[in-house]
């Protein structure tokens, strides 16, 4: 019998091991949203779901802004550094909904999502756990990386629930 070992490892590289588990964890939650896209059918990504609710390409574009801006725009102030071509629309339609996005392959979504981690982990990889803790002033809001890393996993899990709903209403 093989025996799960459940622990959240320092993420590798990290300069200090509080941070390490931060990102441990941050992995942990999309290793679980890349599990159940892995139970999708690909040509799904853009069906209208009965509910008229968000489609999965909706989601997941907003899933990976979000991580996009929190890290790179309220926590590192390096809103620059975020590629446009990976998100050429606003999160948000004036109403307050999401904006709908077509058109990109499910492969092209995973690549943003990838992508866009890729960017965070190597952002949040050196920083100290005095400088993961600090507060910073933003525009809008005093964050610190601690609790936007902490708000990304609450962010991603609650929309996996909403991937779970989809996977289930497009399965073959």
């Amino acid at each position: 019998m093989t025996r799960d070992r459940l622990a959240l490892d320092p993420h590798p590289r990290a300069a200090d091991p509080e941070v390490g588990r931060w990102l441990a964890a941050l992995e942990e939650a999309r290793r679980d949203t890349l599990q159940v896209l892995a139970e999708i059918p690909p040509r799904a990504i853009d069906r209208e779901p009965d509910d008229h609710g968000d489609t999965l390409g909706t989601v997941l574009y907003h899933v990976a802004l979000i991580e996009a801006d929190w890290v790179f725009t309220d926590v590192l102030d390096r809103e620059a550094d975020i590629p446009d071509e990976l998100f050429p629309y606003d999160d948000r339609l004036e109403d307050g909904t999401l904006t709908p996005i077509s058109y990109d392959t499910f492969e092209q979504h995973l690549d943003r999502l990838a992508r866009v981690r890729s960017m965070v982990l190597d952002a949040l990889r050196p920083i100290s756990a005095v400088d993961f803790h600090r507060v910073r002033s933003g525009v809008d809001v005093d964050v610190t990386a601690a609790w936007a890393v902490f708000h990304l996993i609450d962010h991603e899990v609650e929309h996996r629930v909403r991937i779970s709903a989809l996977r289930d209403a497009f399965r073959d």
